[in-house]
């Protein structure tokens, strides 16, 4: 049976007058949703996200339909919210998830996303991000035209191609992994990645218990300038016994990760 040791913090940042931030921890689901709009409408809409995928919970056992459908659905709700507000300028949100599910080959990992909001995964030492960048900031480093370092400070990192909120909706990205005890998995906000380098987050995360690391992820980020709302889960596997076996499907064993070689 696979189980959880978790831990979260937000923070408003230096900069900013209101979260728009939200997020789940309702094992064994976890998200982080990222607001836009003015006026308060993007912590609106992150809201509504999670009001979303907090409902989904219900349906356990989790299957990746039922999230894919629960995140159409949070799509919908948005949209609708925008037309009851009269929000001109429309507001969305990003939404970035963790979710064990019941496959086949048994309990995986479902990681999803949309938008600039990401997933990590801590193993054997090594950090790697799972999620892919909906943003202009990516599609310039996809087509060489800036670094991974440069896209952390890319006057326009924070356009986001792809958000809750949109019509027609969005298609999430979604990807099925082993659950290995001991991989810990950290869900943040682009507050955290776009103030702090990859190899200072990996520095902070493998430091203590969750909700520790949690905690000095976030200071460390609004130390660094905290010019954005900051939001991070971190997320460890506990299970009793291995289930490390391959399932049919969007399916990314470790050795297969975005960026490994």
């Amino acid at each position: 049976m696979t189980r959880f040791c978790d831990g979260a913090a937000t923070a408003t940042g230096r900069v900013r007058r209101v979260n728009e931030d939200s997020y789940l921890i309702l094992p064994p689901l976890y998200a982080v949703a990222d607001g836009m709009g003015g006026h308060g409408s993007g912590d609106v809409a992150s809201a509504l996200a999670i009001d979303a995928l907090t409902s989904c919970v219900r349906l356990l056992p989790l299957s990746a339909d039922a999230v894919l459908a629960t995140l159409y659905e949070a799509n919908r709700a948005i949209v609708d919210a925008t037309v009851e507000r009269g929000e001109a300028d429309g507001m969305g949100t990003t939404v970035t998830g963790l979710a064990l599910i019941e496959t086949s080959g048994g309990g995986h990992m479902m990681v999803f996303n949309i938008g600039d909001s990401r997933v990590y995964r801590l193993a054997d030492g090594r950090l790697d991000q799972i999620t892919v960048d909906h943003s202009e900031a990516q599609e310039l480093v996809v087509a060489g035209h800036l670094t991974r370092d440069e896209a952390r400070t890319y006057p326009r990192r924070n356009i986001v191609t792809r958000a809750l909120g949109s019509d027609p909706p969005p298609t999430p990205d979604h990807w099925l992994l082993p659950a290995i005890a001991g991989d810990r998995y950290l869900l943040c906000s682009d507050g955290l990645f776009s103030e702090l380098p990859d190899d200072q987050i990996l520095s902070l995360l493998k430091a203590g218990e969750p909700q520790h690391a949690a905690d000095t992820l976030v200071a460390a980020a609004n130390d660094a300038g905290g010019r954005d709302n900051i939001t991070v889960i971190v997320a460890d596997i506990d299970q009793d016994e291995d289930d490390d076996r391959a399932v049919e499907g969007d399916t990314m064993p470790r050795d297969q990760l975005p960026g490994r070689p």
